[in-house]
């Protein structure tokens, strides 16, 4: 750890070929910012990517980092972060990525907890293959696979993350650069796995989630008094709510134990040797 490390430590040299005014330029700097902020370097730090305009963030940013396949970006952060403790991992996809074919390995990440931070780009859509309807599209939303509609409900992320277990749920807009750091800080400060939901407005394919549409219509947690974070099934009521949607963290559980924790894990599994001990072993197997 470093505490006089600054965001732009966090920049690489690769320019980012996102399109002019895309959200995941803000997503990018917000997650730069909150790792400056807790005070982790760039050789401390693990990104793990996807598919999707989300999956190039590796590449833009200066740290460790690996490019996976599909949907497989939780499973490979997971191995990561078991094999080495000290590093400060976070795993970024996009809604696509993350809530279709990567849902999955999104439940079980969520349940077994392992001390890391999932930041989702959710712009309701899939860019990088010229906008079709992804699985948190709008019923209604015409695109040209789906020229009447998906005709099908959004996934709900944040109460998929609550069924499964989670220890930290949160949504951020990706133009609220203050409040966006600050709830992923919170989220990497979280003992647990902390994910984040971010709105990333796709400014090419979606023109109907957009900068004007979230400005207007989230509603920050920050200033409702009386809602509390910890309290489980207010946060139930605030994800199920049909007619708003949340900025800020929705829930966390002040008592979460890691993975690491619950099953004793005090050394990298990178380091069990031949012929370690058959419980060790066991712990190895659950991943595969």
């Amino acid at each position: 750890m470093s505490s006089d490390v600054r965001f732009t430590d966090f920049k690489s040299d690769k320019q980012p070929t996102w399109c002019p005014g895309c959200g995941d330029f803000g997503t990018m700097n917000g997650m730069m910012k909150a790792l400056a902020n807790t005070g982790n370097s760039p050789d401390d730090t693990f990104v793990v990517a996807g598919i999707g305009c989300s999956g190039k963030i590796g590449t833009y940013m200066h740290s460790y980092a690996l490019h996976g396949v599909h949907g497989r970006a939780l499973p490979v952060g997971t191995g990561v972060k078991l094999a080495n403790p000290d590093l400060e991992v976070m795993v970024a996809g996009g809604d696509g990525d993350g809530y279709s074919i990567g849902a999955g390995h999104f439940v079980h990440a969520v349940r077994r907890n392992v001390d890391m931070t999932y930041v989702v780009m959710d712009n309701r859509i899939y860019g990088l293959t010229k906008g079709q309807a992804s699985p948190t599209s709008r019923e209604d939303f015409e695109t040209s696979t789906t020229p009447e509609g998906s005709k099908q409900p959004p996934v709900n992320p944040l109460a998929l993350a609550l069924a499964s277990g989670a220890s930290f749920i949160a949504q951020s807009f990706s133009s609220d650069a203050m409040r966006h750091t600050e709830i992923v800080q919170k989220a990497i400060e979280h003992d647990g796995f902390g994910f984040v939901n971010v709105f990333s407005p796709c400014v090419t394919f979606n023109d109907v989630d957009t900068y004007d549409y979230f400005r207007d219509s989230l509603v920050d947690l920050a200033e409702e008094d009386d809602y509390d974070p910890s309290d489980r099934e207010q946060a139930k009521d605030a994800i199920l709510d049909a007619d708003k949607e949340y900025m800020g963290v929705l829930y966390e559980n002040e008592d979460s134990v890691p993975y690491s924790e619950r099953h004793g894990l005090d050394s990298d599994m990178s380091d069990i040797p031949d012929g370690a001990p058959e419980d060790a072993m066991d712990l190895v197997r659950e991943f595969y």
